[in-house]
């Protein structure tokens, strides 16, 4: 059983794997996802026991620090960290008469130790106060040292250490600039978070319902299929629907990224999340407002953390032992050279203690994951929707790219361009097609004609139908060789369906389908990208398929094949290097199995394309991929930079500590510049991508 539990107030990244150890003690809890950025806490668990097990994750949930859990869809309140404030403004109003007390000889010194004692309670008591509380969790369900071992303990060993060695001005200091630190990178985080969840507007608050000629105000989750709704302008579309009046304009910027308003006609779909921006209209409600495509975006994008990146997994294994292995070397650097240096306790003292401040992990532990967190909601917001990091750098290190024909480089609407032939072979076509979920019954559906009796789909080949009691045959030219019928080949660039009836030949249907508009620009920007072959997949013919992607920038393709067939040719192509896969998520799950990465075009309504797929084009626009594989590069670049920036310094304060270069104060703002610093480079995802 899958529980998901939103919460608030988790401060920490170090704070969120505490909590997630403690959760994974409760009997029954199988599988426990705690994540920061996003505030959710997600479980599996055992079945026999979920009840019992959700009930004390929830004590525990509840009863970890200040964390609160979130009921509903109740907003998250928004952080003003005035208690943070208030501490830092009374611990420097302490520290700055103690620094002028401590220039004068003539005033007792400890006037100015005193102030600089409440300055380092003022800024550090949360801190030495979360020390004090993990003491008891050490010993709770066995023996857990390293609750005790984080950069709350790390400061106040550093704080202590310098009071006690008389250097007063140095453990005020040390909290101060601690305090100062954790603020702004609360305050960068919260602006990352709050950045991401500004998707949830994409939901509405309510709907008009239209019922027997009356306006009633519902809320979008009380609307079910066939429902009919009014959309006045500067409306948000409620639910995904279909248009009933003649025309709309309606701005998709928040799903799609595009700014330009997109023109709709009677028939047409309208997304849930839009914006009706012309005159009021009505639609037919198509889909409830969970299966929407606004809510699958919010539910691909808050669970994309839960499939954590190699960089984000190394991170956190890293941190679990960075810090006691450094704490461990403290205590070396602390006992052993003195032995060597006249028992100079007390200089290799305070340098055990900047190794202490240097050493903490938050850079790595906050940077890395919120600069995927910032990734995957900056593809959100250029209409490509990813479900997990893991991907995000899959896709940055693609070679090849793959892609099927129809509905993908092709519009996919298809409409019948001409018959050849005996003309009852468009309403046979049309009786077996309304049994079709394939894109190409789309073409058939304004045809008069009943359903057929039975029909069977032959993968990759068409259909098996049942007439007014006679067998039909409906599909590819393969089709009618494999069954022995003799048939009039088409000659047309055209995709051509052939129909038989009782082993013999009716006639042909010429389907017109139309490249994509932005298909050339894509693929071009794509190879501009670093994608070094572009091949195409296709069950087509090669002569229609060269002819239909004339001018296309493409290496290769491969025609005439079965879907079985695509993932072969997938795994040939992959051995070139990693390999993405373009597909439209529905007919192509083999290929896309096979594929590295795998990318559906659009069909927010179909379970089977998210499915299917590794990320979605919301805005069914190719000219998104780039931008994904672009964004995809820039996160894994931010992300080794900040690893290899905050490895590199840290270690480079170290050495400089142990030669006696860097006091303690300096040591506390080198390790607070460092998080900053890869904190703000982080947020260079935010930016738009070009």
């Amino acid at each position: 059983m899958k529980k998901v539990i939103k919460i608030r107030n988790l401060d920490c990244a170090a704070c969120a794997l505490e909590l997630q150890d403690e959760l994974k003690e409760i009997k029954g809890v199988e599988e426990v996802q705690v994540d920061f950025m996003t505030q959710r806490v997600s479980l599996s668990l055992a079945d026999e026991t979920a009840e019992e097990s959700e009930e004390k994750a929830r004590y525990t949930i509840s009863h970890f620090e200040e964390v609160e859990i979130v009921e509903g869809n109740a907003p998250q309140k928004k952080e003003r960290h005035i208690k943070e404030i208030v501490s830092l403004a009374v611990a420097i109003a302490f520290f700055i008469p103690a620094l002028v007390i401590s220039f004068f000889d003539s005033i007792n010194e400890w006037v100015s130790f005193g102030l600089y004692l409440a300055s380092f309670a003022a800024a550090g008591w949360s801190v030495v106060w979360t020390v004090i509380m993990n003491i008891p969790k050490i010993f709770k369900g066995g023996f857990h040292l390293g609750i005790l071992l984080d950069e709350n303990l790390l400061m106040t060993i550093a704080a202590a250490g310098a009071f006690a060695l008389k250097e007063s001005m140095e453990g005020a200091i040390v909290m101060i600039l601690y305090g100062i630190g954790e603020l702004l990178q609360s305050i960068a985080v919260g602006s990352s978070r709050g950045a991401i969840t500004k998707l949830a507007s994409l939901k509405s608050d309510g709907a008009i319902l239209l019922k027997d000629g009356k306006e009633e105000e519902v809320l979008p989750e009380d609307l079910k299929a066939g429902d009919t709704i009014l959309l006045r302008k500067g409306d948000k579309v409620p639910a995904d629907c279909k248009l009933l009046s003649d025309y709309a304009e309606i701005d998709a910027k928040s799903m799609t990224g595009e700014a330009y308003l997109q023109e709709k006609h009677a028939g047409d779909e309208l997304l849930s999340g839009c914006v009706n921006a012309g005159a009021a209209v009505t639609a037919e409600v198509l889909r409830p407002e969970h299966e929407s495509a606004a809510a699958k975006i919010l539910e691909l994008v808050e669970n994309s953390s839960s499939k954590k990146a190699k960089p984000e997994k190394f991170i956190t294994k890293f941190a679990r032992i960075y810090t006691p292995v450094v704490v461990l070397l403290a205590i070396l650097v602390a006992v052993v050279p003195p032995l060597l240096d006249g028992y100079n306790f007390s200089k290799w003292i305070m340098t055990a203690l900047n190794i202490l401040v240097i050493s903490c992990p938050c850079a790595l532990i906050i940077s890395v994951p919120l600069t995927y967190f910032s990734g995957v909601g900056t593809l959100a917001r250029h209409g490509v929707l990813t479900k997990g990091a893991v991907y995000l750098d899959i896709l940055a290190g693609i070679k090849c790219a793959a892609f099927d024909k129809t509905g993908t480089l092709t519009e996919g609407k298809f409409t019948v361009a001409k018959v050849n032939g005996d003309e009852r072979a468009l309403a046979l076509a049309a009786a077996a097609e309304k049994c079709s979920s394939h894109p190409l019954a789309q073409a058939f559906k304004s045809v008069e004609a009943t359903r057929a009796e039975s029909c069977e789909e032959i993968s990759g080949r068409g259909l098996k139908a049942v007439i007014d009691g006679k067998q039909v045959l409906v599909g590819s030219r393969r089709l009618m060789q494999e069954e022995g019928i003799e048939f009039t080949e088409a000659e047309t660039s055209r995709l051509v369906v052939y129909v038989a009836e009782e082993g013999k030949f009716v006639g042909s249907i010429e389907i017109d389908d139309c490249v994509r508009e932005d298909a050339k620009e894509a693929l071009s920007e794509l190879k501009k990208a670093g994608v070094q072959e572009i091949a195409v997949f296709t069950g087509d013919t090669r002569a229609r398929a060269e002819e239909s992607l004339k001018g296309l920038p493409l290496d290769t393709i491969v025609s005439d094949l079965l879907p079985a067939q695509k993932a072969e040719e997938a795994e040939r192509l992959s051995k070139k290097g990693k390999l993405l896969y373009v597909g439209d998520g529905i007919n192509d799950t083999p290929v896309m199995k096979a594929s590295d990465v795998a990318c559906s075009m659009g069909a927010l309504g179909s379970d089977a394309a998210i499915e299917a797929s590794d990320f979605v084009l919301a805005s069914d626009k190719l000219s998104a991929l780039p931008k994904a594989v672009k964004g995809a590069k820039k996160t894994r670049r931010i992300v080794t930079q900040n690893i290899v920036f905050s490895i590199a310094v840290k270690v480079a304060l170290m050495v400089l500590s142990v030669l006696g270069f860097v006091p303690l104060w300096a040591a506390v703002l080198g390790d607070t510049g460092v998080m900053l610093l890869a904190v703000l480079n982080s947020m260079r995802m935010r930016a738009k991508l070009k």
